[in-house]
């Protein structure tokens, strides 16, 4: 029995997070691609593949091959992914066995959008809102931060956390964003900003959720490692649940653990090996939950580790460095996918003023899409 074939994370890039006025989804997915191509030392006639993320902005039949005539590529295998905040490690999931069976040597997995500029808020509220159940959820007026909302007073009854709790990780995106050009937000705020800033759906507040962001993101899959750094995809699993809250049938097993217990026996690794986290955060009740749904933190623990400073740039889990979705932006698919995009610039030694200290050498990522609905885990390797 021959060994699986290894799979590289070989280049990356992405725009900055914010307002893009007059650039369209296609507009910045062309400069994330642009810029995976260079630090991955690949010309367009290389790439063979192309995995392209859904852009709320502009709904094409037919995205990916969309993208690739603008973007001048002619690969023999595309095709595009709709899965909600979870599409993009989907996507990378999905261009690791691409690679690891042959069809493909070079991937190109993209996403953008220009999701605060080309659309009202208004519209991009009631976009997102059909994630709900069209019959029993949207009718009633329900929201994606009503539906998370709802989801965090359970658990919150259950596991005793609080909002402090809650806050206390908006704040340290935020910090983790401040030495990132690229993020959206980058002013300091504190615990009290965010238990006094304005109610949302309660028990969240505006500070307790992600903004609205345009951006885009790009990776590049290979056979073959680059001149940055051996990187693997040693692992990858999903899950899913449930589509809609209402079909939920516990709070606390939504679905992540069962991704990551299959992503960490492809690694053959342990949740005590790692050493950076890259955890999505539409929410910070989302961030929270899978922390401690994945193990990462006891029930209720989460909060406690932070103030131990276990999830700070020093700590013993640097957990999404560049500010995570709360404050780097979250501009639908590419905003997940900034979070491998960081963990691959760390592990490399290229997250400028951000690079840690100990350089990442194993890393865990993980994503969820509709109301955490759609669970895939990512297991990122270094290797010397």
């Amino acid at each position: 029995m021959t060994a699986n074939p290894r799979v590289f994370v070989r280049g990356a890039g992405g725009t900055s997070f914010g307002r893009h006025e007059g650039s369209s989804a296609l507009d910045l997915m062309a400069q994330a691609a642009s810029q995976a191509l260079n630090t991955a030392g690949l010309q367009r006639t290389q790439i063979d593949g192309v995995l392209c993320g859904y852009a709320t902005t502009l709904p094409h039949l037919m995205l990916s091959t969309l993208f690739c005539e603008r973007f001048a590529l002619k690969p023999h295998y595309a095709h595009g992914m709709q899965l909600g905040g979870a599409t993009g490690a989907a996507m990378i999931m999905a261009a690791g066995e691409l690679v690891r069976s042959g069809r493909c040597r070079n991937v190109l997995v993209v996403a953008g959008e220009n999701r605060l500029s080309g659309q009202s808020r208004d519209s991009s509220i009631q976009t997102l809102a059909q994630v709900g159940d069209a019959d029993f959820e949207v009718p009633n007026g329900a929201s994606v931060p009503a539906y998370y909302a709802l989801m965090a007073s359970e658990y919150m009854h259950r596991t005793g956390v609080t909002s402090t709790d809650l806050a206390e990780f908006a704040v340290l995106m935020r910090e983790n964003a401040q030495s990132h050009p690229d993020a959206h937000l980058r002013t300091p705020i504190t615990v009290q900003d965010v238990l006094a800033s304005k109610p949302i759906a309660a028990p969240l507040t505006l500070l307790d959720c992600c903004p609205i962001s345009d951006g885009a993101m790009a990776l590049i899959v290979s056979s073959e490692p680059g001149a940055h750094g051996v990187v693997t995809l040693r692992g990858a699993g999903q899950a899913h649940r449930h589509q809609h809250l209402t079909a939920m049938d516990d709070v606390m097993d939504c679905g992540a653990l069962r991704a990551a217990t299959n992503a960490l026996e492809e690694a053959g690794m342990a949740t005590s090996e790692f050493d950076y986290l890259g955890i999505y955060d539409s929410f910070t009740i989302t961030l929270v939950m899978l922390l401690e749904e994945l193990g990462f933190a006891p029930r209720a623990g989460a909060a406690a580790r932070l103030r131990a400073g276990d999830f700070n740039r020093n700590g013993a889990l640097p957990l999404n460095t560049h500010g995570g979705l709360l404050s780097f932006g979250h501009c639908g698919v590419a905003g997940g996918m900034a979070h491998v995009v960081e963990t691959w610039r760390q592990m490399c030694g290229h997250a400028e003023d951000r690079q840690l200290k100990r350089t990442p050498s194993r890393a865990f990522i993980h994503a969820d899409g509709g109301v955490m609905s759609s669970h895939v885990s990512l297991v990122l390797a270094r290797e010397e």
